[in-house]
């Protein structure tokens, strides 16, 4: 009985664990670029966004140039060699607390900093690593910020969309990835797909808890070359008619420039989409928000690849 009391009483005298503040959704993902002019090309005629404001290197070059989508969404192109793993640097969802959000999960076991940062824009940010090693960075925005104070400006009519919904990254263990982006972060997933050639599953879409975008999971059997990431690690943009971007695209300044194939698909998720390429090669995926017939696709019942478990 004194045993049990005692434990009961040291139960009662624990601090509480903390809890997780929201994950409102995707902020940005930072893109590796080998040629700053020719990227901004890509991104500011092509696609049509501004470039809101860029960040200076330890010498004077650019070190990150801001591409604007919205006031919570933006592409960060890092102008700098890559870390030999592919061109995507990391990708960034937002919360309404980074300090709680860091005290959260290194609570739940997972490697965090031992304080948060100001980010040169001025919000306050952090990084962990996923199961796969991918840098995720959780960003508070602050008013007074670079992007706060760019609340409002540099939205052009040009720019094909004005959303990005997800951002598609390479996982190799479908059960460990699981268990840090929806048991420790709370992501539900909401649909699984196969490719048409593929005899296991290929895909599945997570969303974050507190909003409506999402990571789209990218299984594997084994990793492609880091030049050949660029197709998985993408970025999805939201266009009401994919048509209607096409021939917006077909009409830019550059276009004559872009040599790959343009070629509008229905995906097996049943939604119409065009896939586009920065010049390095990072695919940036323009899709409708709908399905062909209103529909929406049955997920796949195929066993992920390298025995991943649900």
């Amino acid at each position: 009985m004194r045993i049990l009391l005692a434990a009961l009483l040291m139960l009662a005298l624990a601090p509480p664990q903390p809890s997780r503040p929201r994950i409102l959704g995707l902020s940005h993902i930072g893109v590796f670029v080998s040629d700053l002019a020719r990227a901004r090309v890509f991104y500011t005629d092509l696609l049509g966004f501004d470039e809101a404001f860029t960040l200076p290197g330890a010498g004077g070059p650019v070190d990150a140039a801001f591409v604007k989508i919205n006031d919570r969404q933006w592409i960060e192109l890092l102008n700098r060699p890559t870390d030999g793993n592919g061109q995507l640097d990391h990708v960034a969802l937002y919360t309404d607390s980074a300090e709680g959000m860091r005290a959260y999960l290194g609570s739940r076991g997972i490697a965090v900093p031992e304080r948060i940062v100001t980010a040169p824009d001025g919000n306050r940010t952090f990084r962990v690593k996923d199961p796969d090693g991918h840098a995720i960075e959780f960003v508070e925005y602050v008013a007074d910020s670079l992007t706060g104070r760019d609340a409002g400006r540099h939205l052009p009519a040009s720019r094909l969309s004005s959303q990005a919904i997800h951002a598609g990254i390479l996982v190799g263990d479908l059960s460990r990835a699981n268990a840090f982006y929806a048991d420790v972060l709370g992501f539900t997933e909401f649909w699984r797909g196969n490719s048409l050639k593929s005899q296991s599953l290929s895909w599945v879409n997570m969303r974050v808890p507190d909003g409506t975008d999402y990571l789209e999971f990218m299984l594997y059997e084994s990793i492609p070359a880091p030049a050949s990431r660029g197709s998985a690690h993408h970025l999805c943009l939201v266009v009401p008619d994919v048509e209607r971007a096409l021939a917006a695209f077909e009409s830019r300044p550059s276009r004559a420039a872009y040599t790959r194939e343009l070629r509008i698909n229905t995906g097996v998720n049943r939604k119409r989409q065009l896939n586009l390429f920065d010049p390095d090669g990072t695919r940036v995926e323009l899709m409708e928000p709908d399905t062909v017939d209103g529909k929406p696709a049955p997920s796949s019942t195929l066993a992920p690849p390298r025995g991943g478990a649900h």
